[in-house]
């Protein structure tokens, strides 16, 4: 089985560097951009399997990435990961197409698992 490629897409360059670190040890391999803008620029480059998204970024917030997302790169499967979601915004995400909405905190197996789902799922969302 191929590796799954993971990009983790959160302006918190913190958190999303230690996470990346930890998805890579479960071997994924794993890029991540920082930006809405600077995610749109990777993925004219590069393909990926799953994304993981924050909403609340500055600049292009990551709901209106994920639309261009489905828009431009369907294939990918998109899971939203915020600490400040609502659910407004988690009913608006899924009726874009997103894969999956997790609240932070969350668990590295949660997380793992719903990759790991979003992977296997043969659907190729509108």
């Amino acid at each position: 089985m191929d590796t799954i490629k993971v990009f983790l897409v959160d302006d918190e360059k913190e958190f999303v560097t230690t996470l990346s670190e930890r998805i890579e040890m479960r071997n994924f391999c794993c890029d991540v951009a920082f930006s809405g803008e600077q995610a749109l620029e990777k993925l004219e480059k590069e393909s990926f399997d799953v994304m993981i998204l924050d909403l609340n970024m500055p600049g292009m917030d990551g709901l209106e990435t994920l639309e261009i997302v489905r828009l431009k790169r369907p294939e990918i499967k998109v899971i939203i990961l915020t600490g400040h979601g609502s659910e407004k915004e988690r009913v608006q995400a899924m009726h874009l197409g997103a894969f999956a909405y997790l609240q932070k905190p969350v668990s590295l197996d949660t997380l793992i698992d719903a990759i790991r789902c979003a992977h296997l799922d043969p659907c190729e969302n509108p």
